[in-house]
C-alpha cells in the first residue's frame, strides 16, 4: 500500500432493472445464467468464454485470461466475485437493491490494488468495462 500503490475503485452508473430485486439475484447468483447473454457478448473484444454455477472464465485482448469465481453470495441483494486467474487481482460486486415489488436497481463496482503506472493504463478501459458490464446486465430478462 501507500507509496506503491492502494485501492482503485470503479463504480458503474446505477442501472434501473424492470424486475424484482430476487429475481434479479437469482439469476446473477448462478452463473450459468450467463447463457442469456452470450450472444451479446462481442467476439472480437471477448473469446473462450465459458462458465458454470460459480465461476466464468473468458480471454479479453490485449489482458489475457481472466478467471472470476463467486466468493460471496449475500441473498437477495449483493453478489461478489474474486479473480482465479488476472494479470491485475480484483474483486466484483454486483449489488441490487429493491426500487418497488416489481423494480429494482443495480450497480456494478470492480475494486483492484494498482500501481500508479499500471492505473494510468486500465484505468479508462476498466471504467469503461464496468459501464458495460452493467449495461448488459441491465438489459437482460429475469423472468
Amino acid at each position: 500500500m501507500g507509496l506503491f500503490g492502494g485501492e482503485s475503485k470503479f463504480e458503474s452508473s446505477i442501472k434501473q432493472i424492470p424486475y424484482p430485486q430476487q429475481a434479479v439475484y437469482n439469476n446473477i447468483s448462478d452463473l450459468r445464467n450467463l447463457e442469456k447473454v452470450r450472444d451479446r457478448v462481442p467476439e472480437d473484444k471477448v473469446s473462450d468464454f465459458s462458465f458454470d454455477e460459480d465461476s466464468v472464465s473468458l480471454n479479453v485482448p490485449p489482458v489475457g485470461e481472466l478467471k472470476l469465481r463467486i466468493c460471496d453470495r449475500e441473498e437477495p441483494k449483493c453478489v461478489k466475485f474474486e479473480t482465479v486467474q488476472s494479470p491485475v487481482p480484483f474483486n466484483v460486486w454486483i449489488q441490487v437493491l429493491p426500487v418497488d415489488e416489481n423494480n429494482s436497481k443495480m450497480k456494478v463496482t470492480v475494486k483492484a490494488e494498482l500501481n500508479p503506472f499500471i492505473k494510468g493504463m486500465v484505468e479508462g478501459p476498466l471504467q469503461d468495462g464496468v459501464e458495460k458490464i452493467a449495461d448488459a446486465l441491465s438489459q437482460i430478462h429475469y423472468e
